[in-house]
């Protein structure tokens, strides 16, 4: 059975996903966007938008090069300083909804990342509301 790394189109693939999450994020989440690092432009980092491609590449299957470089991921913990209520946890699966849309990704493998990414989205939710 192919993992959804592979359905998705493999690393590039995975990793444009995460270019796009990060494109779409600044154009219609603006406020979201303001809690990443930034580059000279204004732009989410480079860095920012490489580790979480290389986070997506591992959580969906790939290769786990993110846990060799980086170790653990320990979400949670990462996105403490944060405060993440429904709003902001809507806001981000919007942007990767939005972005899925951009990459095409539809059918089962769609169906299945929707409800992963809302899990996921949904847990690191720190405060109520």
């Amino acid at each position: 059975m192919e993992s959804p790394y592979q359905l998705l189109g493999g690393r590039q693939a995975t990793l444009d996903l995460a270019q796009t999450f990060y494109d779409v994020m600044e154009t219609r989440e603006p406020a979201l966007a303001k809690l990443h690092h930034r580059d000279e432009q204004g732009r989410i980092s480079t860095g920012t938008r490489e580790r979480f491609g290389l986070f997506l590449v591992g959580w969906l299957g790939g290769p786990q090069d993110y846990m060799e470089t980086y170790g653990h991921p320990r979400l949670r913990m990462r996105h403490a300083h944060v405060a993440i209520d429904l709003a902001m946890r809507d806001a981000w699966l919007r942007c990767m909804q939005t972005a899925m849309d951009s990459r095409g990704v539809s059918g089962d493998l769609r169906a299945f990342l929707d409800q992963r990414f809302a899990e996921v989205a949904d847990f690191l939710r720190n405060r109520p509301g």
